[in-house]
Order: structure tokens, then C-alpha cells, then sequence
């Protein structure tokens, strides 16, 4: 859902290198944790359709404000998991810019704020279900927290690199930026809904896409005998 949308040569040289270091350093270690624990076969198949359900959803642009979108990060990172969910964040950014839908130098930027939403996403929804929350508030929930947390480092991204070419103070800016990041946070939370029902319809038909089968067999009453 957060995006930057800028254009090429936007941010300084030092923090194009920077954001794009943090970003390999954190694909990296995706790709040592994946190879070393392996994934499960349902994930890649879930990789896969929520790949392409993000980046379809993702070219829906809304020009306002630089331009906001649904991404369903959120849900990727619930059912494919913070690993394969940072993964998918890579891989839309790639294909986005490719389009035009971001610079390529922001790739690695952009892939930090997108993996932070499906990560956050993750753990949240997997606490909020351990404190047993019924699966739509916790899944609606947990989204709407991932994607507030990558609209706050999007924000913080841009502040902190600054924009080649802006006439505006620092402080000026870091008011303009707020401005799109609170935008942002309404759309987390539309989003935030949809992914609730989403997850709440797997749950009901296919439990284990999104990890609640063993849940639900311990919840089966056992019974008792005379």
C-alpha cells in the first residue's frame, strides 16, 4: 500500500546506496533463512498467486497525493509467511518499475517498505490469533498494523534522505510527507478490512492456508464418557 512514488535521480546518491545496501542486506538474509529452513509446498503456491494478485493490484493507481494503492501485502505476508512475504515485495517492486511504476533506484527503498508491511503483518496476526482473537478482527487488524508500519517508514525514508531539486525545508517537507503518510494510514485501514475477509473465507473452507488446521483440531470437543 505505501509506495514512493518519485521519479528517477529524486533522492541523493547516499541514500540511493544506502537504502539499496539495507535492502540487499535484508534480501539476503531472507534467502540464507529460506535455503537453510526450507518452505513448505503450499507456500510456494501461495507465493505464487499472492505475487500476482499484488502486482495486478498494485498498477491500480489513484493519483492523488503522488498516488496510493492496494498492494495486499498484508495478506501475502499472513499466508506466504515474513520470508517468502519479503520475497514478493522484491519481486513486485522489480516488475512495478520495470512499468514505470516507480524508479528503479527506489527498489531497494521500496522493497523495504513493502517487506515491512507482509513481516509485520505476519507476527501480528499469528499474536493476535495466539490471544485468541476470532480470525477477522485479527486478520483485519494485523494487516492494518503492517501497513501502518510501512506508511510510517516510507515517511521516514523520505525525510530522512531528502529531494534533490525541493525548494522545501526540511521541516516543510516532513509536514508534506505527513500529510501522505496519513492518507496512507486510511487506505491501511480499507485495505485492512478486505484482507480480514479474505482470510476469514480461507479460514472457514481451507483452514491450513493459513495455519489455524492444528488450531481448530484442538478446539474439537473430545466428548465425555459415563
Amino acid at each position: 500500500m505505501a509506495h514512493i512514488h518519485l521519479g528517477e535521480g529524486t533522492f541523493p546518491v547516499w541514500a540511493l546506496v544506502l537504502w539499496t545496501t539495507v535492502g540487499v542486506i535484508l534480501v539476503a538474509a531472507v534467502v540464507y533463512r529460506v535455503r537453510k529452513g526450507g518452505i513448505k509446498t503450499h507456500q510456494i503456491a501461495l507465493a505464487g498467486i499472492g505475487a500476482a494478485a499484488s502486482f495486478a493490484v498494485f498498477q491500480l493507481n489513484i493519483p492523488v497525493w503522488g498516488g496510493i494503492h492496494m498492494n495486499l501485502t498484508g495478506l501475502v505476508g499472513i499466508l506466504a509467511g515474513p520470508l517468502l512475504g519479503s520475497l514478493i515485495a522484491l519481486v513486485v517492486n522489480i516488475f512495478s518499475a520495470a512499468l514505470g511504476h516507480g524508479a528503479v533506484g527506489l527498489i531497494g527503498a521500496n522493497t523495504l517498505v513493502n517487506a515491512s508491511e507482509a513481516i509485520v503483518a505476519y507476527y501480528a496476526f499469528k499474536t493476535l490469533m495466539g490471544m485468541d482473537w476470532d480470525v477477522f478482527p485479527a486478520s483485519a487488524s494485523a494487516a492494518t498494523l503492517g501497513l501502518s508500519a510501512g506508511a510510517f517508514l516510507m515517511g521516514a525514508i523520505i525525510v530522512v534522505s531528502g529531494v534533490n531539486g525541493s525548494a522545501l525545508p526540511r521541516g516543510d517537507l516532513t509536514i508534506a510527507v505527513a500529510g501522505l503518510v496519513g492518507l496512507n494510514l486510511g487506505v491501511a485501514v480499507i485495505e485492512g478490512l478486505l484482507t480480514g475477509f479474505i482470510v476469514q473465507f480461507l479460514a472457514s473452507v481451507r483452514p491450513d492456508l493459513v495455519g489455524l488446521a492444528d488450531r481448530d483440531t484442538q478446539e474439537e470437543p473430545t466428548g465425555v464418557t459415563a
